[in-house]
């Protein structure tokens, strides 16, 4: 019979462990994001659009997500997407969609590009004195951004996408699976919005080892890094601070993107008119995650297909969806060739 007592001994000691975490991370709390200093303009959406540098750096105009916060992009110092731009000689503009409330049931995606987008367009185009800016699109965001510079080809010099679908029917996603029968109509006329806690369990749900148990478990061994503690406790934050969806905008984007999957059929229709990215000729720099679970690489890399750029980059990093903006690789490789980038095309 074995005397080997080591089992309850780990065990024991990795609960001491989480109890002193957990401790300090209720000291710790509130935790702050947001690194960058960024002034908020006059906009005249719903939306807020805020303006990082000093305003006299390559205008780039960032649209992030209907789906999460923004704040993704400049969670601390050594990783901030908006900070590492700035410090490169870009003014970074960025709309923050908000949190929609019952009121905005009814927007469409059709109101984010032509009373949000295009308004904010205005504005920069008028503040640097020029006629075209470039655009920065990220995941749904950038979906968002292609459409708009395919209808609004003569508007962005420069389109830049991050973790961005453009073929929603890849063998790998795995959304699409979820939601090609679903009767998007029928949730939102009983929902009016889409709840964020139902839509954050659906996205846990496609990788709970490694978004649950194995992130959690590595929590015990924070205990003596500070530091590392409030990067974890940032990013849980930002996981859980999710806002409800638009119903209309998310029926159609489920419905026209996923279901109809219009940008590769070419029968999609935004602002009384057909999207054809072909249109959009300027260059365009691409950047894609190998590892991830919500857009595969294949429904990326169909944007070079897609386009009309006659000056196509593409930039494949190693890692996950959100090691895409927060990784140490990332930041060490994927951003200073994109602030070279702009400097030459922006």
């Amino acid at each position: 019979m074995s005397n080997d007592t080591s089992c309850p001994n780990d065990s024991l000691q990795l609960q001491s462990k989480l109890a002193r975490v957990l401790r300090r991370a209720r000291e710790l709390q509130p935790v702050s994001a947001g690194s960058t200093p960024a002034r908020d303009l006059p906009h005249s959406g719903t939306a807020t659009l805020y303006r990082y540098g000093s305003g006299e750096g390559i205008p780039l105009l960032v649209v992030y997500s209907l789906v999460n916060r923004p704040y993704i992009l400049d969670l601390s110092c050594e990783r901030s997407v908006i900070g590492a731009l700035v410090r490169g000689g870009i003014t970074v503009y960025l709309l923050d969609w908000g949190y929609p409330g019952p009121m905005d049931r009814f927007q469409r995606l059709d109101d984010y590009i032509e009373d949000e987008i295009d308004c904010a367009v205005d504005n920069i185009v008028a503040r640097h004195d020029t006629d075209r800016i470039s655009l920065l699109g990220v995941c749904q965001g950038g979906t968002l951004a292609v459409c708009y510079a395919a209808l609004r080809r003569e508007r962005v010099r420069s389109l830049i996408t991050l973790a961005t679908p453009v073929d929603f029917q890849t063998p790998q996603d795995t959304l699409y699976r979820i939601v090609r029968h679903v009767n998007i109509e029928r949730l939102t006329q009983a929902l009016g919005n889409v709840p964020a806690t139902g839509l954050n369990t659906l996205f846990t749900s496609l990788k709970p080892f490694q978004l649950l148990y194995r992130r959690y478990l590595r929590l015990a061994e924070l205990g003596d890094d500070e530091q590392a503690l409030q990067a974890f406790l940032r990013l849980e934050q930002w996981m859980y601070d999710s806002p409800d969806q638009a119903g209309a905008a998310f029926v159609q984007f489920v419905r026209d993107f996923y279901q109809a999957n219009g940008l590769v059929a070419g029968n999609l229709r935004l602002c009384g008119k057909s999207v054809d990215p072909t249109r959009f000729t300027g260059p365009l720099f691409n950047a894609y995650a190998t590892a991830d679970h919500l857009v595969p690489p294949a429904a990326a890399k169909a944007l070079a297909n897609l386009t009309g750029s006659l000056a196509y980059h593409e930039a494949e990093q190693p890692g996950g969806h959100l090691g895409l903006f927060i990784s140490q690789h990332a930041h060490r490789r994927l951003y200073p060739i994109l602030v070279e980038w702009l400097h030459q095309c922006g």
